[in-house]
């Protein structure tokens, strides 16, 4: 059984409390009005006998006098029924009212709730005015609450970008020192293999670093990128893929114009760490596929293919699609990928990377106003969807 609102139980209680106030002050009324002694009439030169006038007259007033209480009763009791109603009505206001502070401080924290990223609505506030009670105690109380998780995540942030170049520094010159040990003089094989395998170590914290750094960036804008500039993604994915070697995979390419508005850094690193993993997670002589193209979309109530909004309004939105063969990897573990680290299927663990790229491009999207999606396909790999919107 479904449960009656606050707002309605609140009115119901006002109603019911003035019935109740209602119906104590009629009783009362009608038995203070029935207590009082009927008027008589003595009539000195009537006859005795049944037709004495001084009885007749006093049961007409008798008649008369409990047709008023009738009266009382039911012109009381309809008048209370009409005052009952409008109470009730102007308690529903009433409740309306006094429950908006409430409504303001619920339409803030659903908003936060569901804002794509755990910190990205953290920056409202509710901002409550009128007097200290126990509402405004409520409004504050949630305010101080969302402003100190707004500056541990704002910290949190900072301190990885701040610990990332602060660590770049050394590694930089771990890297000269094994490369002057390396290839200065005749080195031993052994000095060779443990310095490339040292060099290795140094590419890996090197790579996991400026992950974190890019990372952080994307996190940093995502309540929106302030550097925004006319971007086609398919001279981004015309100039990734020239500089990337694809041998011996089988590359498919279908970049069609796809504009939007946005950093091109960023959106650079998008798309080479989507490549980037489907050539790292894949198989021999395996493929692939990468697409861009523009479609119609919808901003409420979601999209279809053809281009046609559920709702008849329809916008345009820029597609990247980033396919390829690999691992079969299972349908449970694919929201997974998108987390720090995670890279998936026991045979991804030992392939090179950090695993943050999934994690990069998901925060690039969300900093840009979009989404990304990944599916497992049947036969192995991965197809991850990239939406942003069209300029």
């Amino acid at each position: 059984m479904k449960r009656l609102t606050f707002r309605a139980r609140l009115t119901l209680v006002y109603g019911c409390l003035f019935l109740v106030a209602g119906l104590v002050m009629l009783g009362i009324t009608y038995f203070l009005v029935a207590d009082r002694q009927v008027p008589t009439f003595n009539v000195g030169y009537a006859t005795a006998g049944p037709n004495d006038t001084g009885a007749l007259v006093n049961q007409v007033s008798e008649s008369a006098w409990d047709e008023a209480l009738n009266a009382l009763l039911t012109r009381g009791g309809i008048a209370l029924a009409v005052v009952v109603v409008a109470a009730t009505a102007f308690g529903w206001l009433l409740a309306g009212r006094l429950l908006r502070p409430l409504d303001q401080i619920t339409d803030t924290a659903v908003r936060i709730a569901n804002a794509p990223a755990a910190d990205r609505g953290l920056h409202e506030r509710i901002g409550l005015t009128g007097p200290p009670d126990e509402v405004k105690r409520l409004a504050d109380a949630f305010d101080t609450m969302v402003e100190r998780l707004d500056h541990a995540f704002d910290g949190q942030r900072r301190f990885v970008a701040n610990a990332s170049h602060e660590l770049r520094t050394p590694l930089t010159v771990n890297r000269s020192l094994l490369e002057v040990a390396l290839y200065r003089g005749e080195p031993t094989p052994e000095l060779v293999q443990l310095g490339r395998t040292l060099l290795e170590v140094n590419t890996r914290h090197e790579q996991l670093l400026d992950g974190l750094l890019v990372l952080a960036r994307a996190e940093r804008s995502e309540g929106g990128v302030a550097d925004r500039s006319y971007v086609d993604l398919a001279d981004i994915v015309d100039h990734v893929v020239s500089v990337t070697s694809f041998d011996p995979l089988d590359l498919r390419l279908a970049a069609d114009e796809a504009a939007v508005s946005g950093n091109p850094p960023l959106l650079e690193r998008l798309v080479q760490n989507l490549v980037d993993n489907a050539l790292r997670y894949n198989v021999p002589d395996g493929f692939v596929a990468v697409s861009c193209f523009t479609r119609g979309g919808s901003s409420r109530g979601g999209s279809s293919r053809d281009g046609a909004s559920r709702d008849g309004f329809a916008q345009h939105e820029a597609v990247l699609v980033v396919e390829n063969s690999g691992p079969v990897i299972p349908k449970y573990d694919v929201p997974a990928l998108f987390e720090p680290f995670h890279r998936g299927s026991r045979t991804a663990h030992q392939a090179p990377g950090a695993g943050l790229g999934l994690s990069i491009v998901q925060a690039i999207a969300r900093a840009h106003g979009g989404e990304v999606r990944a599916e497992a396909r049947t036969g192995g790999g991965l197809v991850v969807t990239v939406t942003l919107p069209a300029a």
